[in-house]
């Protein structure tokens, strides 16, 4: 029999709908059931795609005789937490600051009014490797609220109070213009020089890091440290198990140093970003990881609507990796004697497997001579592959997001000259506008063409106005310049702090235990950095002098953080390092043909620039006012900190241009 999440949107809440748990989702009735019944509201919050929240449900969430316990003596919220990004904030901070540490599950008790008293993540069915059973823990909980209230009390507003210190200090101002220099040899301490990336396992693909690195490379002289951290991150990934060797696609991280085992779930929000960062490198390997990328991301997630799904789960048949592992026979079954032995050893598929059972995941360190063969052996494995019972698909589209797969694109399309990526980019920056943008409020998720009813948080808007910012550049259309400069207006005026910072809800959002408000990245770029790169842009292309102050304060507000630990601020990083002195705006008007084109990729392959193309001078688009072919003949004309140098009509001092 269904609970209550069976009229819900989200794939995840849909995913417990038949649990025998009375599941409801966030709102006040929930808050007001407990009230009445005088118990305390459990809290539990996933997606669709984490293994452990699977592991989870089936172990505690299915069995009759937990959920009975749990229905009679809580109030039970089930939060996605891709849905309720500010919900699953608030709570993680919590969860942080009283376990030290967090991830999904998480499972969080609160008060009648929303403040957590206890918090923890994947609570096993029996006691386990030093944790508690599910049920211990439910009855010590239920056996404290109706005996040690006062207990209960000051411990909730003790994480009230800090969670509200939290919400301060993050706006604490600074200078944005960072020390490079020292965000630099920061990262260089904590760089893996063996493996790649930074720290130790679990490994994430440190994408905005390595954006940052590479727009510095060219300005710190002799620092050969920067151009070694990007080209043996990028090198490691690729090559490593994190990333699909035969269908293109990053899984979400390393469970090891050495990106040979992924957690296999594969995120929209990590591919969209990678796709991007491969194609601006402007190597061989980039092109290739980002072509194969771009394909995968289309042909797996793209949506009938014309959005990007979320995730793909990183299970199948109820067991990770499945899908995606190998062992020496499943080759040679597949290839045949000798391509299977030779795939074998080209993939690093060994008889006690690097994975479970004897299989192994596919590495590809260096690639064979004989590429027409890889590419063969490549094509059939895939096709095998294909017959396999695929993972689950979270298809809810998320608009952040598909901002960033707009944005990433967007970049593939031009560098790598494939149209068809860029028309993928309208399309789902045309379902974005038409669904989920209302009265120039952003709405969070959709699905199937329908929005859902939560708004959209600071990270949408910012990285939804990048993604129309990135059309502007690549289609000429001032359309999306006007969408994105409107939703950059509206996040000024609903999510602006007073010290110039931005909160991460709308000041007419719903009221949480506290508003929530962080200026670090995670995987993906935090509301604040997407926002300043996007400020950043617009002002770029407007010359409105309204978005690069509210960028430099915004990003004053980051200085911190930037110093001291530039692993969570490298989207940041990366806007402070444009913004030192620009960044580029360059302009290329001319007749369409191949000197324009080739004025247009050098400009486009300049770090952080900002650049749109015409056939004459527009006003629609400020940056191409005034804007004339010079006799006739495709002209750039570049500008950097309010001073243009004089147009220049070959590729060469396009990109020798130092302005």
């Amino acid at each position: 029999m269904a609970n209550r999440l069976a009229s819900a949107t989200s794939p995840y809440l849909l995913q417990h709908a038949q649990n025998p748990v009375d599941w409801r989702e966030w709102g006040p009735e929930a808050f007001e059931e407990a009230r009445r019944r005088e118990i305390p509201v459990l809290l539990s919050v996933g997606y669709a795609a984490c293994h452990w929240c699977h592991v989870m449900a089936h172990e505690s969430f299915e069995d009759e005789t937990t959920a009975a316990y749990m229905n009679e003596h809580f109030v039970n919220i089930k939060v996605d937490r891709e849905e309720r990004p500010d919900v699953d904030a608030v709570y993680m901070a919590a969860t942080t600051a009283m376990t030290g540490s967090g991830g999904w599950p998480m499972t969080v008790v609160l008060d009648h009014d929303g403040n957590p008293f206890f918090a923890g993540t994947y609570f096993p069915d029996m006691p386990r490797h030093g944790q508690p059973a599910f049920t211990q823990v439910l009855q010590a909980l239920s056996e404290a609220w109706t005996q040690r209230r006062s207990e209960i009390g000051a411990v909730a507003d003790n994480v009230r109070q800090h969670l509200a210190n939290i919400s301060g200090a993050a706006g604490s101002g600074g200078d944005w213009q960072v020390d490079v220099d020292a965000a630099v040899e920061k990262l260089a301490g904590e760089f893996d020089p063996m493996a790649g990336g930074f720290g130790g396992a679990p490994k994430f693909p440190p994408s905005m890091v390595l954006e940052f690195l590479r727009r510095v490379a060219g300005s710190l002289g002799a620092d050969s440290r920067v151009s070694h951290m990007l080209s043996r991150s990028v090198a490691a990934m690729a090559g490593g198990g994190i990333y699909d060797q035969i269908g293109g696609g990053f899984a979400r991280y390393a469970v090891d140093r050495g990106w040979v085992v992924p957690h296999f779930e594969k995120m929209l929000y990590d591919n969209a970003q990678l796709i991007g960062l491969y194609a601006r490198l402007g190597t061989e390997l980039g092109d290739r990881v980002a072509r194969e990328s771009a394909d995968w991301m289309i042909r797996e997630l793209g949506t009938a609507e014309g959005g990007f799904a979320s995730a793909v789960d990183a299970d199948s048949e109820g067991v990770e990796g499945k899908f995606y592992v190998w062992t020496p026979a499943e080759l040679v079954e597949v290839l045949g004697a000798d391509d299977g032995a030779w795939a074998a050893e080209v993939f690093e598929v060994t008889e006690a497997g690097t994975f479970e059972e004897g299989a192994s995941t596919l590495q590809l360190r260096h690639r064979p001579d004989d590429v027409e063969r890889l590419e063969s052996v490549k094509a059939r494995l895939l096709a095998a592959r294909e017959e396999r019972v695929r993972p689950a698909r979270d298809d809810k589209v998320v608009a952040a997001w598909n901002g960033l797969a707009i944005s990433g694109l967007v970049d593939a399309g031009l560098l790598l000259g494939e149209p068809r990526y860029i028309d993928e980019a309208v399309a789902a920056a045309e379902l974005l506008w038409r669904v989920h943008v209302r009265d120039a409020r952003l709405l969070r998720v959709s699905r199937d063409g329908v929005a859902g009813a939560h708004a959209g948080v600071l990270e949408d808007y910012g990285c939804v106005a990048s993604g129309f910012l990135s059309l502007t550049q690549a289609t000429g259309d001032a359309t999306w310049l006007d969408r994105a400069t409107s939703l950059l207006d509206t996040a000024l005026t609903h999510f602006r702090a007073e010290d110039g910072g931005f909160y991460d809800t709308a000041d007419d959002a719903e009221v949480l235990v506290t508003r929530p408000r962080d200026a670090s990245d995670n995987a993906s770029p935090g509301g604040t950095s997407a926002m300043v790169h996007a400020l950043v842009t617009a002002h770029a292309l407007t010359g409105e002098g309204r978005y690069r102050t509210a960028a430099e304060e915004a990003l004053g507000a980051t200085s911190t953080l930037m110093t001291k630990a530039p692993r969570f601020a490298g989207w940041s990083l990366a806007a402070a390092a444009t913004m030192k002195d620009g960044p580029l705006e360059i302009a290329v008007v001319g007749p369409p043909g191949p000197d324009r084109d080739a004025l247009e990729d050098a400009a486009r392959r300049r770090p952080g620039a900002v650049v749109v193309v015409a056939d004459e001078a527009r006003d629609d688009i400020p940056l191409l006012s005034s804007r004339t072919p010079v006799d006739g003949r495709a002209a750039a004309y570049v500008c950097r900190g309010f001073v243009c140098e004089r147009p220049v009509t070959s590729a060469d001092d396009v990109a020798a241009t130092h302005t």
